[in-house]
This record gives C-alpha cells, structure tokens and sequence, in this order.
C-alpha cells in the first residue's frame, strides 16, 4: 500500500514538472488555433489621456540623466516625469523642463509601492494614468502612444515589452534570453490566448484608479510588488493587456554577484507569492473563467532554473528505475528546447544572445547559488545595483 501510494505520488509530481516543459508548445498551439476563429483588432488611438510617469531610484541616481532624457523625447505632450529618488543624494539632479518633478523623500521608504505613493500624493494635477519606469530604462519615443491603443480598446492595465539595453557581456546576452523567452509566452501569446500578460516590473502602465484601488491598502516591501498587483487585477476579472511595440530598454546583468543578488530577491518572491496561483486556479474553476484559470496555472510555476533542472534530475532516476519515462522526459526536454527557440526567432534576437547560450550552465549554476542565498535576499540587496555606464548599448 506504502509503495503504491508512493508511486501515485512520484507520478504527479513528475506530471506537474513535465507540464511545465511542454506548456510554453501548449500555448504556442493554442493561440493559433484561436486567431483563427478569434480576430482582436486594436484601433490607432487619437486621444492625448494625461500620464504620470513615476521614476524610482534607490541610492543609485547616475542613471537618471539618460532616462529623463528619453523620456523627454516622447512623441508626446500630456505627461509630467515624477522622479522619487529614495535614499538619494539629490543636489546634482538638474533638468531644464518643468515636465520633470524631483521627490526626496524624508524618510527612507525602501519599497517600490512606497515610492510610487508618495509620487501619487504629490501629483501636480489628476492624472488619469500612470506608468511606472525603472532608474536604468530607456523608452522609445512612441511608448506612451502605443500603450494608448490599449487604454482606448477598454483594458485597465498594459505591460510594454523590455528589451536589453546592453548586451556587452554573456550575463547579459542570457538575461536578454529569459526575458524574451518570458515576454513571448507570458507577454505576447498569453494575452493573445484570451488571458492575462504577466507583469514586469516596469514598463507598465494602469489607470490611476485602478492602480489605487489594487494597492492603496497594502504596505508592500522587499521584491515582488509586481506579482500581488496582477493577482489583484486578475482577481477582479479585469485582464492586463500586452503591448509589444510599447518598448521600455532595460538594463540588464553584468556581474556574476549582481546575478546572484538579483535572483535572491526573483526567487523569494515566488516562493513568497505562488500561492497566488492557486486562488486564481480556484477562482478560474469556479467562475468558469479563462482568464483567472491560465494565469493561475502560470504564476504556480516555478523559476525557469527550477524546473529545467528538476526535469534533468527526473529523467536521469527514470533511467533506472522506469526507462519508458526517461523517453517521455528526453520527449519533454526537446519540446521546451524548440518553445525556447521559437520565442528566439519570432523576436528578431541579437545574433550574440544565440552565441551566449553556450554558457546556459554557468548561468544556471548562478541561480543555484541564488537559491542558497533566498531567505535573507531582502535583507541584503534591496534593488539592483547598476554598473553599465553608457547611454544604451544598441538599439534595435
């Protein structure tokens, strides 16, 4: 009885990894098959809403020059720039617009939601949205205009697409790799599929309402604000729309210790926030909706590193102790490597991002040691430190 009850279990666990491999192939098929009984069309937008763009910075403010410069060139006029730079030495911020509002807190808030509250109760007029933007981003000069096709189409919420801004070292060309493997299917084929887009982080946009209704009572600190806002929206059936010619350039890794700190912080917040997913699998059963039931399944997975690693381990035990589902694993692991490739070639991927996939296991191998380190990530890394000092590496 023991020993059965043993093998339904190392069957459902094996179930529930390997779903994961040959999920991103799921939906690639399914949002095919869709669009061909399902045609969204968003119209061009003709209004000029009134944005806040909210900047945060966090002891770091040498990156703030270049971002407020992109902004500054949006093909738009109805915005005003809020910078809230926390924990920062401000007296050599100067920009000649009065677009641009420099905030210094008085005490150290040292929380994304904190910083973009305290932006909220300062606004200079009624904004009707608002869109949140990283110290290291750059945005293309049509960013808010894109992110109007959505607005004007009736969403509340839209992530833009980020893109690297630098691709100088193989930590970067392979964080480039995640985030367009993730914006593909989480982005672009999961709202096309009928549900939500994930959130980023940055590059994002909501209207003023609902950001406030999601959030005003939360007191949110460490990593992961991003993860309780979509599950609030979601909740709501509302659906986060994906705008992928929205473009944000984000900075990305450079340093092996900038790597590890960083993921510290990824990991914890899914450890700490996937159970999400399993209110909106309920809420999705329950209330027959789509939306909630695929973006629940999507936030109980785990970090890629996990799984990939995890379905490795499975297939080599198969080996001896059930050869059949080494072959249903190889079958697995050869899916999830044609979805990885399909996300590539449907992006126009920089040809040094294919080159640095030869260092996959040393990346890996990182976010190992990012795993060791998750209980005390919040306590030692608050955000990302930033040491890529040009303006923007390429531009694509």
């Amino acid at each position: 009885m023991i020993l059965a009850i043993f093998h339904i279990l190392w069957n459902i666990i094996q179930c529930i990894i390997g779903f994961n491999l040959v999920f991103p192939i799921i939906l690639f098929i399914w949002y095919h098959v869709r669009n061909i009984f399902v045609q969204t069309k968003i119209n061009p937008s003709i209004t000029q809403a009134d944005y806040a763009i909210i900047v945060t910075a966090y002891e770091q403010t040498h990156t703030l020059p270049p971002v407020i410069d992109s902004i500054l060139q949006l093909q738009y006029t109805n915005y005003l720039i809020y910078i809230v730079a926390d924990k920062c030495d401000v007296s050599n911020l100067h920009f000649n617009s009065s677009k641009v509002i420099v905030l210094r807190p008085e005490e150290v808030l040292a929380s994304n939601t904190r910083s973009h509250f305290y932006a909220i109760k300062n606004f200079k007029r009624n904004h009707e949205r608002l869109t949140i933007i990283d110290s290291d981003n750059l945005v293309k000069p049509d960013y808010l205009l894109q992110l109007n096709h959505l607005f004007d189409a009736g969403f509340e919420a839209v992530q833009g697409e980020r893109k690297a801004k630098n691709l100088n070292t193989n930590y970067a060309c392979l964080d480039a790799a995640r985030d367009i493997y993730y914006h593909f299917y989480d982005g672009k084929l999961l709202f096309a599929s009928g549900a939500s887009a994930t959130l980023a982080g940055s590059g994002m946009a909501f209207t003023v309402k609902l950001y406030k209704d999601c959030l005003e009572r939360l007191d949110i600190t460490g990593a992961g604000f991003d993860k309780v806002l979509q599950k609030q929206i979601v909740i709501q059936n509302k659906r986060i729309a994906f705008a992928d010619k929205a473009i944000v350039y984000d900075e990305k890794t450079t340093r092996s210790d900038q790597l590890v700190k960083q993921r510290a912080r990824w990991i914890n917040t899914w450890f700490k926030y996937f159970k999400f997913g399993f209110v909106l699998l309920f809420k999705g059963i329950t209330n027959f909706n789509w939306n909630q039931f695929l973006f629940g399944i999507v936030l109980l997975r785990p970090p890629l590193f996990i799984f990939l690693l995890l379905s490795l381990l499975f297939m080599a035990m198969n080996i001896f102790l059930m050869p059949l589902y080494a072959i249903y694993w190889l079958v697995a692991v050869a899916l999830f490597i044609l979805g990885f490739f399909i996300a590539l070639l449907s992006s126009k991927t920089d040809k040094r991002i294919y080159h640095s996939l030869w260092n996959i296991p040393k990346f890996i191998f990182y976010q190992v040691l990012s795993l060791l380190k998750v209980r005390k990530a919040n306590k030692v890394s608050v955000a990302t430190q930033h040491y890529y000092d040009k303006k923007i590496d390429e531009l694509k």
